[in-house]
């Protein structure tokens, strides 16, 4: 099989030989290098790497924000490195969710409205984009939030809603970019257990970079960055 092409069945995320460079003023930054990683539906990867090895990089490359410069990210099997600008806003819009350590919650809106604005922007009819946020939120524990603000929500409820935001469109990947940082250890821990248990009930697959090494061990399997490649850890 040519290890350039993803594998059957189709992992809902597949990363192969993917280079990415940054132009210095003499020569380049090599970040990835030939990474490979294949994340499969229903997978939790941890993605474990000290500041400065190319996390940010990677994750930005698997979700499309960046394009690479060498190899190819395939979503669900289809390849996107040639995709032209629109083709690729519209797969991030309706095969992938992200998280980030800030909650980039819309403060004029409600924790319900949060969530159903990125389902009416796909094309959802509102009723059905309201009861689905609904839903979300109640299985967060947030059903008596439903009309709460940001402002009127703790740290970890309102990461909780944007948990939520990011799965509301049933995305193929979920990425997350050290989504409990912000939260004290037993919050961190509490918000991760809802993610996780989100994950399994919904099969989506999840790339989580984390510098918390005990909520890493409670992921199915941890990877990090080494000399531009992407290593499995023990």
């Amino acid at each position: 099989m040519d290890a350039s092409q993803p594998p059957q069945p189709v992992p809902a995320l597949f990363l192969a030989r993917v280079e990415r460079r940054y132009p210095q003023a003499q020569g380049s930054l090599d970040i990835l290098r030939g990474a490979d990683l294949a994340i499969w539906p229903g997978e939790i990867v941890a993605l474990v790497a000290p500041s400065g090895t190319g996390k940010s990089t990677l994750l930005h490359v698997a979700g499309l924000l960046e394009r690479p410069d060498g190899g190819e990210v395939y979503i669900g099997g289809q390849p996107s490195a040639r995709m032209d600008d629109a083709a690729r806003t519209r797969m991030r819009r309706e095969e992938m969710g992200f998280v980030y350590q800030a909650h980039h919650l819309l403060p004029e809106f409600s924790a319900l409205e949060n969530v159903v604005l990125p389902q009416l922007i796909r094309g959802l009819p509102a009723a059905e984009a309201r009861s689905r946020a609904a839903e979300l939120l109640a299985f967060l524990g947030l059903k008596e939030r439903l009309s709460h603000r940001p402002s009127e929500l703790s740290g970890g409820e309102q990461q909780r809603v944007a948990i939520a935001r990011a799965v509301a469109n049933g995305p193929r990947l979920l990425l997350a970019d050290e989504p409990t940082g912000n939260l004290d250890p037993q919050t961190a821990g509490h918000v991760f257990g809802i993610l996780v248990s989100l994950v399994r009930a919904s099969g989506v697959a999840a790339l989580i970079a984390t510098h918390n090494l005990e909520l890493a061990a409670r992921m199915d399997r941890r990877v990090t960055i080494r000399d531009g490649l992407i290593v499995q850890l023990a």
